[in-house]
């Protein structure tokens, strides 16, 4: 088992994980994914849960990681749009495959 260690480069799968890992950012992603542009309360509505904090953390470490695009509007109160970036859209057909995965092996008593 120590030789296949050594062999296997687990870079691009750690770096996979450190942009969409934890409890929030797939869900993000998935929202923006369904509502192609969504604001900054709309995304906080349909997560429910989450914190202004965290929310406001993970949207910027996905803007940061290229996922998603941050539109400001200069205009009184300011306006601020997110949607998916073409990085991001690339990730979809992964989300469509686990969405996929779910709907065929979620338990019959699942809620949320």
């Amino acid at each position: 088992m120590e030789d296949v260690c050594k062999t296997v480069n687990i870079i691009p799968f750690d770096y996979a994980i450190s942009v969409i890992g934890g409890k929030w950012k797939m869900h993000i992603l998935f929202w923006l994914w369904k509502k192609p542009v969504m604001r900054y309360s709309e995304i906080k509505k349909a997560l429910g849960a989450v914190t202004h904090k965290i929310l406001s953390d993970k949207l910027k470490e996905l803007e940061n990681d290229g996922l998603i695009n941050r539109v400001e509007y200069p205009q009184i109160p300011p306006k601020v749009e997110y949607s998916l970036s073409e990085k991001g859209k690339a990730l979809m057909p992964i989300l469509h495959e686990i969405c996929k995965w779910g709907h065929e092996n979620i338990p019959n008593d699942y809620k949320k």
